[in-house]
Formats: structure tokens, sequence, C-alpha cells
């Protein structure tokens, strides 16, 4: 698998400045300087970058971003709130990296900045109460992600969502939110440790030993499609591992500046899963996958960690990839009638996948394996959705900016499904769908959900 190398903040060539911003200093402390440096200011990020194309606005762009920060550590700036907004403004999608002639990786240093700020937040008393709550309170926790998913479920089945769309309690919601709600798939309390168990067996004779990385929302909201990715590898000749002491990846906590959450989570995993000394760590998320497949980065300064990081994200995959490689594919049909018409399928990236896992390709060649499908590439399927973690909720106006120009070319292609990888894109898609497009004659499905419903179906037959 083709690893990013890794780098770490130099302390040679920092400015030796006294900052007497806070903010500033620890700015200088964090951020990697070289990195910093190595921008050649050359623009090639800017046509790859999501919000430099909605605005044409220098800051809103890599280039300007690091510039801003480069500023900031020369003490050329202050970190104003314009200074905070831009960074928060980025998506992290990472379309910059791989167009990069002088292999910045801006994905790190926007961590880090934000990192930085989280040093010094200036957020409301709802913002601070609500991302403790989330961030420490339910995302490491499984027993209470369990409770969450069982009071969604419970408000989705017992008829309180019908009356509070009837009533119009929703509209004490902003619009964004009334509309994500809308969208939301069935949750539940019983992941796939609890459907499926915490080994699964290979049919056939064994190819490899995987263990699957389940995440945290992904097993409330996605429990089924965790459970149609445990049958699917062993459809392709892999035993599954799901240890159940697996926690949150962290990646949520990364982007929002909560590195050192982050780090917990990644040490928890990190020991979890190298007790099982499997082959592959297994994803189908492809922003959990992100993160995951950097904890080598993430744990570099940790001495007492950093070797057992380094054999956790060398054997990180997502699970397209694994398949397409190491499996033996299972037969794949869209429908057993000969006089069918082909059935047109187009998948939308996930950026972290595309850009930071490079398996952009895997899921495009399982789809095309499918008999009876017609496989249509959107125009600029690699562009970012605009769902990024929780940014389609912290920043709507933008994520709804890209989102209608994304369902414009999503609507050419005349799929009737529309695929992709990772559980915020399929939502954000979903929301694209039922507000720019036709919800009655296009699916959005996670291509695990739709390859193993095309299993079943080859089987039956």
């Amino acid at each position: 698998m083709a690893k990013q190398s890794n780098t770490h903040p130099s302390l040679d060539n920092k400015p030796q400045i006294n900052h007497t911003n806070p903010l500033s200093r620890t700015l200088l402390e964090k951020l990697d300087y070289d990195q910093l440096t190595n921008c050649m200011r050359c623009g090639f990020c800017l046509p790859a970058c999501p919000t430099f194309r909605e605005t044409g606005v220098e800051p809103e762009s890599p280039r300007g971003r690091i510039a801003l920060m480069k500023a900031v550590v020369d003490g050329m700036m202050e970190p104003d709130d314009m200074f905070r907004d831009q960074m928060n403004h980025c998506l992290g999608c990472r379309a910059c990296e791989p167009v990069c002639p002088a292999d910045v990786k801006y994905g790190q240093l926007i961590e880090q900045a934000r990192d930085a700020i989280e040093d010094h937040p200036n957020h409301s008393l709802s913002v601070k109460g609500m991302r403790k709550l989330f961030f420490k309170g339910v995302f490491p926790h499984r027993n209470r992600l369990k409770v969450l998913g069982g009071a969604m479920k419970f408000y989705q089945k017992s008829g309180l969502r019908r009356v509070a769309r009837g009533t119009g309690m929703m509209k004490l919601f902003p619009r964004h939110l009334q509309q994500m709600e809308s969208i939301l798939p069935d949750a539940t309390s019983n992941g796939v440790v609890e459907q499926l168990g915490t080994v699964y067996p290979a049919t056939g004779t064994p190819i490899a030993r995987v263990a699957l990385f389940r995440g945290c929302i992904m097993d409330v909201m996605f429990a089924d499609t965790n459970c149609n990715t445990v049958k699917l590898l062993s459809e392709a000749g892999f035993e599954v591992v799901i240890p159940p002491e697996q926690v949150c990846c962290g990646a949520l906590h990364a982007h929002s500046g909560e590195m050192e959450q982050a780090r917990d989570l990644a040490r928890i995993n990190v020991r979890v899963f190298k007790e099982l000394n499997v082959d592959y760590i297994v994803s189908n998320a492809g922003g959990c996958g992100a993160l995951l497949i950097e904890y080598d980065h993430l744990l570099q300064q940790d001495v007492a960690w950093k070797e057992q990081a380094s054999w956790f994200a060398s054997r990180v995959v997502d699970i397209s990839r694994l398949l397409l490689e190491h499996g033996r594919l299972p037969a794949f049909a869209e429908s057993s009638e000969s006089n069918s018409e082909p059935v047109i399928v187009t998948y939308q990236d996930s950026c972290h996948l595309r850009n930071v896992m490079h398996s952009g390709a895997a899921p495009r060649e399982l789809i095309r394996q499918v008999t009876n499908v017609t496989f249509e590439e959107m125009k600029e399927a690699d562009r970012c959705c605009g769902s990024a973690g929780i940014y389609n909720v912290t920043q709507p106006e933008m994520a709804g900016q890209i989102l209608e120009h994304k369902m414009e070319n999503v609507n050419a292609t005349g799929a009737r499904y529309l695929l992709t990888s990772n559980p915020g894109c399929l939502l954000q898609m979903k929301l694209g769908v039922e507000k720019h497009g036709d919800s009655k004659s296009m699916e959005v499905q996670h291509v695990v959900d739709f390859l193993y419903e095309r299993l079943a179906k080859t089987k039956d037959n």
C-alpha cells in the first residue's frame, strides 16, 4: 500500500520571534514550518480547492491559507477572527495534495492550525457545550453510542418523528438541520458485533485474517452496511474479526482541532488491534480510513507508541481495494432477466478515500464487474460534495453551494444508482437528491450495500 511520508515540526528552521499574542505563540509551536516554506505559491492547488472555486478569493485557497499561517508565525499579522474563519472554512478534503508539485502536507498543516486555535477557543457557551458533549461524552464511548442509537430508533419508530414533523416542531431548528433530519437512515443500538458476533468465518479456504474497523456513527446509523461488509469479506475468502473494545477513530476530533483527544483514541485502537495480529485492518468509511492510515503520523512523537502505530497504519486498507487486489471476487449481477436494460450507475468519490488512501479506482472497478450495469463516470466526481465530516452542519451555506453544483453533474449522468464509500458523503448526496434531483428515480447507496445486494441476487439465481 502506498503511504504518505511523514513530516514533523522542525525546531531549527522556525523564526525566533517573541510573539505577544498567545495564539501566535501556539501556532509557532505547533505548525510545521518546513511545510509552510515548502509551498512554492505555484497555484496548482487553486482549481482543486472547492472553496476557492466557489468564491475565487485567494484566502479561500490552500495557498492563501498557508500564506496566512506563515504570516502569523513570521510576525507579519495577528491571528484575528478572519484568520480563524479561514482556517475553519476549509473542508479538509485534501484535493490540493495530489496536485501539489512540492508535496506539501496541507492536511497536516490545517489540522495543526485548528489544534492551535482550539487551545484558545472563542466559542459560544452553546457550541462549547455541544463540542464537549459529543467529542468527549459520546463518540469515545460505545455504550453511550448504543444509548444514542436506541434513542434515535425510538424517535423514528414510535411516532415521535411524525408528531415532530406534523406539529411543526422541527421549525424550531435551523433549516439545514431540518433537512438533515429528513434524510437520516434508521438508527439502531445493535451494531455489527451484536448482530454477527466478534468472529465471522471465511467462505472456503481463508485467504487472510482481517479486522473490521466498525466506526462510531457508522455502527449506529449504518449498521447494515457494517454487516454487509463482513459478509462480503467472508464471501471473498477472509476471516473477519471485530474487536468490541475498539473506539472512535478520532477523525472528527482531529478535523476540529481536538488533537489530544484524537491521539488518546488512536492509542486505544492501536493497542486493541495490535493484540489481534491480523493481516489487514479494513475500513468501509473513507473519512475514518484516512486518519487510521495516518496513525503513524498522529503518534510519531510518542516514543512509546510510534512503532505500534506504524504497524497499525501499514495494515489499514479500504474494503474495495482489499476485495479487488486480494479477494476471491464472487459474481455480482444486477438482474437475471435476459431482456432487462442495463442499469446506469455512477460514483461520487470520498475525498479522503481518493486523496489520502489513494483508493479511488477500486470501487469503480468493482462496480464495472456487476453484470448488466453500465458505469457512467460523472463530471468532477473527485470534487468534494460538501459533507466533510460535520462541515455541512457548521458551514451550511458553503456546503449547500458545493452540493448544488455537485448535483448538476450527478443529474447529467441519468443514473439509477448514485454510490459512494463514506457515510457522510452518502447522507450529503441523499440530501442533494432530495433537494436538487429526483428521489423517485435515483437511489443513493454505499458501494458495499450495492455489491452485497447483487451478490445475493446472484446466489439466489
